[in-house]
C-alpha cells in the first residue's frame, strides 16, 4: 500500500510508503472482478518475451527492439522513458548487502516483526495495473504521467512504490501460489500472507538534490485479522492483545493523540466500530515500539560513552522514553488515516503513514473474511537520521571509505572522509512551449548525463517576455563529487554536453 509518503528527504514530504502524489485518488471502486484481477497479476509475472542472464550485453538489435532490465528485454514503445542510468541501478541490490546502511535498518524492522512474511526481492519490473489499477487510481493521476514514472513501456514499468505488490501478495495468500509465498525470506511466516512487510526499490523522475534521488527503497507493512479472531481476542485480553510487537514496548513512548474517527477521518462502513478500534489500537501500539526500539539504539550509537541518560526530546533524566505524536491524514487507500510524528533531537520527525485497510483491496484479493491495517515509510530518509549521512547519493556509493564503516546489525554514525568543493554552472534558455515543458525532464537529463557529479539542480530565475509571452529559466547545476576533486574543464565538458541535449531532445533555445 502505500503510495509514497515523504520523498527520501528530511523536508520534501513525498516519500513515505502511504501517501499519494499531488492530486487526489478516485476511491477505490474500481470496477474489477476477482478474476479479472487475479488474471491481471499473474499474467503479467509471466516471463517477457525474451530473457538472458543479467550480465549479457544487449546488441545493436536488442536495443532496436526492447528494453533490458535484469537479464529480460522486454518490447519498448512511445512510453519507454527509462534510462540506461537508471535501469543500470535495478541490479544493484542494495538491501540485500548485510552491512549496508539500508540493508542493516531494514533487518532491524524485520526483526521488530518477527510473525510476519519478508520479502525484499520482488522484481521491481511490474504492470500498470500492479502499480495503480489494483490500488485505485484515477486514470488521470499526475503519478501516471511519464514526467512521474520511469517506463518499460505502456503497460510496464519501474514500480513507484512498494505498494505495487500489496494485491499481488494478498492474492497469493489466498490462492496458496507457492511461487510468490516461497519469496519470503521466511517462508514459514507465509502460509496465507495474512501478516507481511514489502522492502524494496522504487522509481520516480524527481528533483536533485541531497536528499532526492530517482531511486530510494520503502519499507512497507500489512497486517489482517479475521473478524472471528478480533472478536475473541477483544473478549478474552483486550484490545491490543497480541504476541506480535504491539503487546511488547508500548510504554517506551511518551504519547501524545488528540485524533478522533470521525466525518474528517471516517470509518468505512463495511467496518463496525469494535473492529476499528481493535485496529487502531494494535496498529498504532506497533509503530509506537517499533519506531522507539530504531530511535533508541540511535541515540545509544550517538551518545556511547555518556554516562547520563539523555531522553529524545533533549531532556536529561532518567525518562527515556519518546514523545509521539499522532494527527490525522487521507491517504486514498485507508481509512481512517493518519501520521506518525517522533520527537527525535528537538525537532518532529514524520516518520509513517498508516490507517485501516481499504476493505476492497482485501476482497479483491479474496480474503473477505478479513480485516487489516497498514503502514509505509522510506528507508533512505530514516537511515540518513540515524547514520547521520548528510547525502543520498552516498547510499549508492562503492567508495570503501564509506562502505567499510558499517557493520550488520549495528547503527553507528558516519564519518565524513572528505569535503571537494561545488563547481556551480548554469543554463538558461527559452522554453518553446510552456505546456509541453516538464522540470522533471530537465532533472532527468542532467543526471544522466553527469550521473552521481551532480549534487543539485535549483531553478534560479524564471520570467516571461512582455512581448513574445515567451518563458524563460535559468537553472544552477552544482556539480561536486563525493570522493574526488573535479576540475574545471572536466566539468565545462560535462556541461556542453548538458546544453547540448536541451536543445536536442526538449527543444530549448540557449541563452
Amino acid at each position: 500500500m502505500l503510495a509514497g509518503l515523504q520523498r527520501v528527504g528530511l523536508v520534501a514530504p513525498r516519500q513515505l510508503a502511504l501517501k499519494g502524489r499531488s492530486g487526489s485518488a478516485k476511491a477505490l471502486g474500481v470496477a474489477i472482478t476477482q478474476r479479472q484481477t487475479v488474471a491481471a497479476l499473474y499474467a503479467h509475472s509471466r516471463r517477457p518475451f525474451s530473457s538472458r542472464n543479467s550480465n549479457s550485453k544487449s546488441n545493436g538489435d536488442e536495443k532496436n527492439s526492447g528494453v533490458r532490465v535484469m537479464g529480460s528485454l522486454y518490447p519498448a514503445d512511445e512510453w519507454t522513458n527509462a534510462t540506461p542510468a537508471i535501469l543500470e541501478k535495478t541490479g544493484r541490490n542494495l538491501l540485500h548487502k548485510p552491512s549496508h546502511p539500508l540493508a542493516i535498518l531494514k533487518d532491524i524492522i524485520f526483526k521488530e516483526f518477527p510473525t510476519f512474511a519478508h520479502y525484499d526481492a520482488l522484481s521491481p519490473v511490474v504492470s500498470t495495473f500492479q502499480n495503480f489499477d489494483s490500488l485505485g487510481f484515477a486514470k488521470d493521476h499526475p503519478g501516471r504521467s511519464k514526467t512521474d514514472t520511469y517506463y518499460v513501456n505502456e503497460k510496464t514499468l519501474l514500480r513507484t512504490h512498494t505498494s505495487a505488490h500489496q494485491l499481488q501478495l494478498l492474492a497469493a495468500g489466498a490462492q496458496k501460489d507457492a511461487g510468490l509465498l516461497e519469496q519470503a525470506k521466511n517462508g514459514d511466516k507465509a502460509a496465507r500472507n495474512e501478516r507481511f512487510l514489502v522492502a524494496a526499490d522504487v522509481y520516480r523522475r524527481d528533483e536533485i538534490d541531497s536528499s532526492h534521488y530517482p531511486v530510494f527503497h520503502q519499507m512497507e507493512g500489512v497486517c489482517t485479522f479475521s473478524r472471528n479472531e478480533i472478536q475473541k481476542m477483544m473478549t478474552d485480553q483486550g484490545a491490543a492483545a497480541d504476541n506480535g510487537p504491539a503487546e511488547q514496548g508500548g510504554n517506551a513512548a511518551r504519547l501524545t493523540d488528540t485524533t478522533v474517527i470521525g466525518d474528517s477521518n471516517p470509518k468505512q462502513m463495511e467496518h463496525t466500530a469494535d473492529e476499528v478500534a481493535f485496529l487502531v489500537e494494535h496498529m498504532k501500539q506497533s509503530m509506537n515500539r517499533m519506531v522507539v526500539q530504531i530511535l533508541t539504539r540511535a541515540m545509544a550509537a550517538k551518545s556511547s560513552g555518556d554516562k547520563q541518560t539523555t531522553s529524545s526530546d533533549g531532556n536529561s533524566g532518567n525518562d527515556t522514553r519518546f514523545p509521539v505524536r499522532w494527527i490525522d491524514a487521507y491517504f486514498p487507500f485507508t481509512s481512517p488515516s493518519w501520521e506518525m510524528e517522533v520527537l527525535y533531537q528537538g525537532e518532529w520527525l514524520e516518520i509513517c503513514g498508516c490507517g485501516v485497510m481499504k476493505q476492497e483491496i482485501l476482497d479483491t484479493a479474496g480474503m473477505t473474511d478479513r480485516v487489516g491495517w497498514a503502514f509505509g515509510f522510506g528507508l533512505e530518509r530514516l537511515a540518513m537520521l540515524l547514520f547521520g549521512i548528510p547525502d543520498i547519493r552516498l547510499f549508492w556509493s562503492t567508495d570503501p571509505r564509506f562502505t567499510d564503516q558499517f557493520q550488520a546489525d549495528k547503527i553507528n554514525t558516519f564519518r565524513p572522509f572528505s569535503r571537494h568543493p561545488v563547481c556551480p554552472k548554469d543554463i538558461s534558455f527559452w522554453i518553446p512551449n510552456a505546456a509541453e515543458f516538464h522540470e522533471n525532464d530537465v532533472m532527468d537529463l542532467v543526471r544522466e548525463t553527469a550521473g552521481d557529479l551532480v549534487e543539485g539542480v535549483k531553478l534560479i530565475d524564471s520570467f516571461t517576455h512582455p512581448k513574445t509571452g515567451k518563458e524563460s529559466r535559468c537553472y544552477r547545476i552544482n556539480y561536486c563529487s563525493m570522493d574526488r576533486n573535479v576540475t574545471n574543464e572536466e566539468i565545462n565538458g560535462i556541461q556542453d554536453k548538458v546544453r547540448d541535449r536541451m536543445v536536442r531532445q526538449l527543444k530549448v533555445t540557449l541563452r
